[in-house]
């Protein structure tokens, strides 16, 4: 085997005939037999020559492309000592995984619903304004990520543990793309099935799934967990939690704050969700091609200093939809997702900046300084769109310029948009450096600064405001058998670093019970 790279037109990346022959001619291999596979695929649009980046593997004459193995065994842990996991998203779902394959039973608690039984109260949220607080984009199984988008990006340096991730999910049924894409997603649409099929694996093994199972007490006996109880009083006896709850559990913090165990306020980041139509972005960004079935749809990633902090683009959706994701009733909050074809006609990236806990007079004496700022600005959003999950929305200019939108058009937002100058919503340390930012990028992408580009307030759950700190062991400092995992705890950004902490705590858990 060996590995060759060059680059092609798109055209030719999509004719196996064409590359079958240039691989053969860069080889000098003639007509001898060869296989060959996809290892790694992306777009380098610089110029107006679009190319794109091509590594693959050849495999010389009776060599074999290599099947790829299972990396999560069937294992019968139904009799082996119980793992709590607490919360069903990336991080949890991992984590038994994980904990399955070092011969340890999971017993997961989510607060939501399946699924499939998730999609009714997101359709209530999305056509009512109904927001159920177990049941939303954040909470039920998958977590936040199954209902918002499922993309795969990471900026985790270990490659080992992020190509372990994207096997398992295509253990679970995505297309293989995704060990190829240089920006791998799997799509909304997509996502659920492979959470199902991940479940039933759980579930064959003899681990234990609670749906509509809240937390709400952790029990300890001489400092370390002896069990916890659910909302609706069930106790269960544990002495290992893994606590993979998610960036909006702000029960779960109020908790560990009540019971006097340590919390920590962490920069996190806030702003609006800006939605272009797609055909903009495509003109852009591929310098006035039309798109075809041969590019993807395009995205872009635009980070600038203001005032000494950042703000730069966040979880960028193209061909995508602008979603409600509040967790409480008396709040607006969006996020982004795109189908897997990623064929809508909007592009919507979150827009942010950078909060820190120092910019709060309570810092550092106050572990929910950067919480109640993020509560505090959704609250205002909600009142701003008359207390119902329609959200406050400015065109872009009119928003620099400080004058409210006299109409706005209908975007993928489908609750509905109320005109607002977002000025008088957004805290100022936000919006001036919002509009400072919006005309840099207005430089950096000609096109991008357009009075036709929408802002959605707010963008708001970027990360974790609070950190749940661990020792080197990975388990609380105050509290032996909990181990704080993924977003909600402060250690991941998104499925894939969330599912590798969960792998890391599960590993950790294994390594030290034997």
């Amino acid at each position: 085997m060996e590995r060759i790279q060059f680059q092609v037109t798109p055209e030719q990346a999509k004719n196996d005939p064409y590359l079958r022959e240039k691989i053969a001619r860069e080889l000098d291999l003639g007509n001898f037999h060869f296989s060959y596979k996809w290892v790694k695929r992306s777009v380098d649009a610089r110029n107006k020559n679009i190319k794109i980046n091509c590594v693959f593997e050849v495999f010389h004459g009776s060599e074999e492309v290599p099947k790829r193995p299972d990396v999560i065994p069937f294992i019968d842990v139904s009799s082996s000592n119980p793992i709590g996991i607490i919360g069903a998203g990336p991080a949890g779902i991992f984590a038994a995984l994980e904990v399955i394959s070092r011969g340890l039973k999971p017993v997961i608690f989510e607060r939501g619903k399946d699924v499939r039984s998730r999609r009714r109260d997101l359709a209530r949220i999305n056509k009512e304004s109904l927001v159920n607080l177990d049941s939303n984009y954040c909470f039920g199984e998958g977590g936040a990520g199954t209902y918002s988008d499922g993309k795969l990006y990471t900026r985790s340096k270990k490659r080992g543990d992020v190509m372990q991730a994207l096997q398992t999910f295509v253990q679970f049924g995505a297309d293989e793309d995704i060990l190829v894409d240089s920006h791998p997603h799997i799509g909304t649409n997509k996502l659920p099935k492979i959470i199902v099929n991940m479940r039933e694996h759980i579930l064959k093994c003899g681990g234990e799934f609670n749906f509509d199972s809240r937390v709400s007490d952790i029990y300890t006996k001489d400092n370390k967990v002896s069990g916890i109880q659910l909302l609706d009083g069930r106790e269960y006896r544990l002495n290992t939690l893994i606590l993979a709850t998610g960036h909006s559990a702000r029960d779960i913090f109020e908790l560990i704050h009540t019971k006097g165990w340590k919390l920590e306020a962490k920069p996190f980041a806030l702003g609006v969700r800006v939605e272009h139509s797609q055909d903009l972005i495509d003109r852009i960004q591929y310098h006035g091609r039309l798109r075809d079935d041969y590019l993807p749809a395009a995205s872009y990633s635009l980070v600038t200093q203001v005032e000494g902090r950042g703000v730069y683009s966040f979880c960028m959706c193209p061909g995508g939809i602008i979603a409600p994701c509040a967790t409480n009733k008396n709040e607006v909050v969006t996020n982004g997702w795109s189908p897997s074809k990623r064929n809508n006609p909007f592009a919507n990236s979150g827009i942010v900046v950078e909060i820190h806990p120092e910019d709060f007079i309570d810092y550092p004496n106050d572990p929910f300084v950067c919480l109640r700022f993020q509560q505090e600005v959704e609250k205002s959003c909600w009142e701003a769109a008359g207390k119902t999950q329609k959200v406050p929305a400015q065109r872009m200019i009119d928003f620099i310029d400080g004058v409210k939108s006299k109409k706005l058009p209908k975007t993928s937002y489908q609750p509905g948009l109320v005109s607002v100058d977002l000025n008088d919503v957004l805290p100022s340390l936000i919006s001036s450096r919002l509009r400072k930012a919006f005309l840099d990028f207005g430089q950096k992408m000609k096109g991008y600064l357009t009075n036709d580009a929408i802002l959605h307030a707010t963008e708001s759950r970027t990360s974790s405001p609070i950190k749940i700190p661990r020792r080197d062991d990975l388990q609380h400092p105050e509290v032996g058998g909990l181990f704080p995992c993924g977003e909600g705890a402060g250690y991941a950004g998104g499925i894939i670093s969330a599912a590798i902490d969960g792998i890391k705590c599960a590993r950790k858990i294994a390594e030290l019970q034997h």
